[in-house]
């Protein structure tokens, strides 16, 4: 495969991990036992461009491709604390692609360009306690009255859920119509009957905040309805696609940090007088983890390039060979990583077991990524559609 990465790839790449380097890594210790980094946080890295590289100019972007995305994802996972990364992300990559793609010039100068700015926190409301990848099973409704949409049900599982200014939230117009029926709103958090039920305890990514919503008689203007009632489980399952792949660049970033580190630390270790990096079971367990790790981000390069093709080159929808693609390498690099912090975790021993030690956060934190964003049964069960099993 070519390279994908220009000169103005590098040097973005130099501003988001000096950005992480210094705003980042120095504190999420502190922030994994708060259970939540600063709100600050977002209007900093909105300030050094990492919510709107791959975003137009016009809404304060920088007009670059998702190619750009991708070397946020990687950099920002150097800071060491998945849910640090997971709550900019969903800033970035999940909440608010919909609104560029398909809002009026006045929804995204009041929801997309103060995302980007980091000025107003967004959130993507989708998971409920009754549909989780099942989205069409969702209940939450909301129903026309006049000018308005009023918005009742609950979404739980939601990441900056404690603190967004508005939520790209999935509901039901047509609660008779199946998928058919969905539609996308904005809601914004400040008005009449939208309610925190509740923080969510997890059992990694601790230092972002996840919170179960509550709409009773939600008022919205209906201008504010995303794109055309009805499309909203079509338009939600192009968005995962870049939510999946940022997901795999951070999680492989995050395992490649994670197996250099061990590397590092086994170099110093010695155990039966010798340095457990030169045990012979180690070396060829480390050599077996990189080539897994290469093959893992060769598959999601490959997915990216051709995501970035259709979707910021020709303009157009996925192709199902690309949906296919992206369906495969997130269930892989799932599955690659989980297996690389299972074992940096044993190369540590009762070390790698305690919370004082990072690579215990590590393996807490990765896991999640084989059941957010489409869990790995269910994308693999996509591809099999895709591929004419069933």
């Amino acid at each position: 495969m070519h390279d994908p990465f220009t000169e103005a790839h590098t040097l973005f790449r130099k501003q988001v991990r000096s950005f992480t380097e210094r705003e980042i890594a120095p504190h999420v210790d502190q922030w994994e036992k708060d259970k939540c980094f600063p709100t600050s946080l977002f209007k900093q890295a909105g300030e050094v461009g990492v919510f709107g590289a791959h975003y137009p100019e016009d809404v304060g972007g920088a007009g670059g491709d998702f190619w750009m995305s991708i070397v946020k994802a990687e950099e920002l996972a150097r800071g060491g604390a998945a849910g640090v990364t997971m709550g900019l992300l969903v800033q970035a990559d999940m909440a608010t692609p919909c609104i560029n793609d398909l809002g009026t010039p006045e929804q995204r100068r009041e929801f997309l360009a103060p995302a980007i700015a980091g000025d107003r926190v967004a959130a993507l409301g989708v998971s409920e306690p009754g549909a989780g990848s099942d989205v069409a099973a969702l209940r939450t409704t909301a129903r026309l009255v006049g000018d308005e949409y009023v918005i009742n049900g609950a979404k739980t599982f939601i990441t900056n859920g404690t603190r967004c200014d508005f939520v790209t939230l999935m509901v039901k117009t047509d609660p008779d119509a199946g998928h058919a029926g969905i539609s996308i709103i904005l809601c914004p958090s400040d008005v009449k009957g939208f309610a925190v039920s509740r923080a969510l305890e997890k059992a990694g990514n601790w230092s972002s905040d996840t919170a179960e919503l509550f709409f009773e008689d939600v008022r919205v203007p209906k201008r504010y309805l995303l794109g055309k009632p009805g499309m909203g489980f079509v338009y939600l399952m192009q968005n995962f696609q870049s939510e999946r792949l940022v997901g795999c660049a951070s999680g492989l970033a995050g395992a490649k940090l994670a197996l250099d580190r061990s590397v590092e630390w086994g170099r110093e270790r010695t155990v039966f007088g010798k340095p457990l990096i030169k045990r012979e079971y180690w070396q060829q367990k480390f050599v077996e983890l990189y080539t897994k790790y290469e093959a893992a981000k060769a598959l999601s390069y490959k997915a990216i390039d051709a995501y970035n093709d259709e979707k910021y080159v020709k303009g157009g929808m996925l192709s199902m060979e690309t949906t296919k693609l992206v369906s495969m390498a997130k269930a892989y690099v799932g599955d690659v990583t989980g297996e690389i912090m299972d074992q940096c975790v044993q190369f540590h021993g009762g070390m790698g077991y305690l919370e004082e030690l990072w690579v215990a956060r590590a393996w807490r934190d990765q896991r999640l990524l084989r059941i957010g964003g489409g869990a790995t049964e269910v994308m693999r069960y996509a591809t099999a559609k895709i591929m004419g099993f069933g």
